[in-house]
């Protein structure tokens, strides 16, 4: 197998210049983006054009070497090629915890709405109910991850590439703002994705505008349990159950054993 030291601007993107990194294969054309306000490094690379199909599960095998993990990027005019992102460092995630997150949430809305708004909630009511027990894998994360991204893959989306230690990282990595009418902070909220990757499995396959996208190869099964994981989607996401099943109830019959979960910010 060739070898290849990352091209001069993909080794911009790390600290440490990209000192021993590299790539088995040649990447399609593509350059750096940099935020908008000054910065030492740009937040990630893109290709020029949407991404062949398999190139994002090749990326994905080759992260271990290559310090790059992909991300499709959907609506690609907007904010990514008109820099409209705010990079942070990954370090700041180490400083929040998922469960955390979702207690604050939780605690800041019920003190702010009426009683009968609590019906959203049910059956957990005012009190937070903390994190859901982890789920059993299914199948490989990775496997699941290649095969969703093949499936999103068909939209035509070009490929980003974030120098990241994981996928969850990527959010504050990237800069990305799409759940900033939730949380106007993606730290939090990349600390919530890394307890998935964690709990479930799950892997950060692509973003949007507002939107993301996580494989999932350890998904609730049984009713309890998707009804208290869609307690945690609806502190990361609320607008997926109040603008989609309306409670968490019929959110959580949703994602019970799906190997893909779907996040949308209005």
């Amino acid at each position: 197998m060739n070898t290849h030291q990352l091209p001069a601007s993909l080794c911009r993107l790390f600290e440490d210049g990209g000192r021993g990194r590299s790539l088995s294969f040649e990447l399609p054309a593509g350059d750096v983006v940099w935020p908008e306000q000054p910065a030492r490094r740009p937040a990630f690379w893109m290709s020029d054009e949407p991404a062949r199909d398999g190139l994002w599960a090749a990326m994905r095998a080759e992260h271990p070497r290559s310090g790059l993990w992909p991300v499709l990027l959907d609506e690609s005019a907007q904010p990514w090629s008109s820099a409209q992102v705010a990079p942070d460092s990954p370090d700041l995630i180490d400083t929040f915890t998922a469960a955390g997150f979702m207690s604050e949430v939780w605690r800041d809305w019920v003190s702010q709405v009426p009683v009968e708004s609590l019906a959203e909630i049910e059956p957990f009511g005012p009190l937070c109910p903390g994190l859901a027990e982890p789920g059993e894998l299914r199948a490989d994360p990775g496997s699941v991850a290649d095969w969703y991204a093949g499936v999103l893959g068909e939209r035509g989306m070009p490929l980003g590439l974030a120098a990241a230690r994981r996928g969850a990282d990527t959010l504050a990595v990237m800069g990305w703002q799409g759940a900033l009418h939730h949380n106007e902070w993606m730290v939090p909220l990349a600390a919530v994705v890394r307890s998935w990757e964690e709990r479930f499995g799950a892997r950060v396959v692509a973003l949007g505008f507002n939107t993301l996208e996580l494989s999932v190869a350890a998904p609730p099964v049984s009713p309890e349990h998707a009804i208290h994981v869609a307690a945690e989607h609806w502190a990361f996401c609320p607008d997926n159950v109040v603008q989609g099943a309306g409670d968490l109830y019929g959110y959580a019959e949703q994602i019970r054993g799906q190997f893909c979960w779907s996040f949308w910010w209005d």
